[in-house]
């Protein structure tokens, strides 16, 4: 499939909004859904010890915690300037027809 005119504009308008929201919210603070099953995804992957009593305390008070996540400054900016000149490029294209 060859990528006209539309679709450069509409995906550089997404990042573009994406990069937005990444400069406006600092913190993403995640549910306590999401950070369970984060932290049972995790455990699995690391699995230090089975069948430590206390570890299994730990873990089981970690996920009551909501896990915050801070992106970088510079993840906004970038995001932002990608999208405009997708934008942009797509505004130079020519007309499809």
């Amino acid at each position: 499939m060859e990528l006209n005119r539309h679709h450069y504009f509409m995906l550089g308008m997404v990042i573009l909004l994406l990069g937005l929201q990444f400069r406006w919210v600092h913190t993403y603070v995640l549910s306590e859904k999401t950070t369970t099953f984060i932290a049972s995804k995790i455990a699995k992957s690391d699995e230090p010890s089975a069948e430590d009593p206390s570890q299994a305390k730990v873990d089981a008070t970690a996920t009551r915690i909501p896990r915050e996540i801070r992106p970088p400054r510079w993840l906004g900016f970038s995001l932002l300037s990608v999208g405009a000149i997708l934008i942009l490029h797509a505004l130079a294209m020519p007309r499809p027809g």
